[in-house]
């Protein structure tokens, strides 16, 4: 990508700086061929998906909202303060919340609390019922969806702190803070929670795995190292979230690398591949997945790295977070379309239109098909036939 940042330099850096997405600057809408998004191809379906159901959450998608799945429910949120609980086999809605701010991140849930955040950095806890439970404010900004668990909600700020919060109470019991790089991707970044422990990326091309309810840091693991002579070269962030199956964690950066920890040894690199990505990654018992910065999706090995196969056809057509499904592997991209790959060799088994524009949340698996928040604030539940 050096050439791009050689053209339109001064652009790029006006993204960073006002923290858009890479995806949402002036590259992709170059006059240069080379960031157009490619036309969509023709091919022989070989599977039907079918809107099991759809349902409407409030308006708006943003980089900050991504569904939460628990115990057969789905969690979901918009930008216009709109959040919802909906069964998963039925798309029927449980409850219904509207708060009276705009929101800029959402959502997290363990079941028992939901919690938002609204574009002035407070945080907002809904209870089992939906109803508001308590409101507390983060140091900064926050455009990551919060984690809930273990009787915490946990916060990653744009002033780099991981914050935790009494999922009770709202009071700030932890905060862990890293110093920060002079320039930083607001990309579509997720923390989780496993054992334990919150997995959050820091910028820089770092993850930190924390103690949920002590909030010291257990582990850290360096996804990629920053190269280059100028920040804008030297700008890596972790993107999507941290996957774990198995023994391995996996993540990936913008201008760094894919990185699978061996979580039995200790956490150590088990592989590592050079790549660049704006959205992360999905895992199944074969394969790692992930779009590159151009949107060519990639398939590598999960025990080695090694590249199994690239589909090229959706180049520059901004797309997801990829979801792992048990006969496909799917994306969604700039127009509201979602894309059905072989997970053997990637050639294209099937598309569908779900509507509302851009697809900006990750693509979620699930046992009833794969979940995705559309353009426009709705939930559409598809299922591959």
């Amino acid at each position: 990508m050096r050439v791009s940042f050689a053209k339109s330099l001064s652009r790029i850096a006006v993204c960073l700086i006002a923290s858009a997405t890479l995806a949402g600057c002036s590259l992709f809408g170059s006059k240069d061929d080379r960031y157009k998004p490619a036309p969509l191809a023709s091919f022989l379906p070989e599977a039907a998906p079918q809107s099991a159901w759809k349902t409407q959450i409030g308006s708006g998608s943003g980089i900050g909202f991504a569904p939460a799945i628990v115990d057969g429910a789905a969690y979901a949120a918009t930008p216009d303060g709109a959040v919802i609980k909906v069964d998963l086999q039925s798309g029927g809605i449980v409850w219904r919340a509207m708060v009276d701010k705009k929101l800029s991140a959402g959502v997290g849930s363990d079941g028992k609390v939901t919690a938002v955040v609204t574009r002035e950095g407070t945080v907002i806890a809904l209870d089992e019922a939906g109803q508001v439970k308590w409101r507390t404010q983060a140091t900064s900004d926050v455009s990551v969806p919060p984690v809930v668990g273990y009787g915490v909600v946990v916060v990653r700020s744009g002033d780099y702190r991981v914050q935790a919060f009494n999922a009770e109470t709202g009071d700030r019991i932890w905060n862990v803070q890293r110093p920060g790089p002079a320039l930083a991707l607001r990309a579509a970044a997720r923390m989780v929670m496993m054992e334990g422990l919150v997995i959050s990326a820091i910028p820089g091309g770092k993850l930190l795995g924390i103690n949920a309810v002590s909030g010291d840091v257990q582990w850290e693991g360096t996804v990629a190292i920053p190269k280059g002579s100028t920040d804008l070269e030297r700008v890596i962030d972790v993107v999507g979230a941290p996957v774990v199956l198995g023994q391995l964690m996996c993540a990936v950066s913008y201008q760094g690398r894919i990185v699978c920890f061996d979580i039995a040894a200790g956490g150590r690199p088990a592989w590592a591949k050079d790549f660049s990505s704006l959205v992360g990654l999905a895992l199944d018992n074969l394969h790692v997945y992930a779009p590159n910065q151009t949107d060519i999706v990639t398939a590598l090995n999960i025990q080695n790295g090694a590249v199994v196969w690239s589909q090229d056809a959706l180049k520059n057509r901004k797309l997801t977070s990829p979801a792992a499904l048990a006969a496909a592997v799917a994306v969604g991209d700039f127009e509201g379309f979602v894309h059905f790959m072989a997970k053997n060799d990637g050639h294209f088994l099937a598309r569908v239109s779900v509507g509302g524009g851009a697809i900006r949340s990750p693509l979620l698996a699930t046992p009833q098909g794969v979940l995705v928040q559309t353009g426009d604030g709705a939930l559409v539940m598809l299922a591959l036939k």
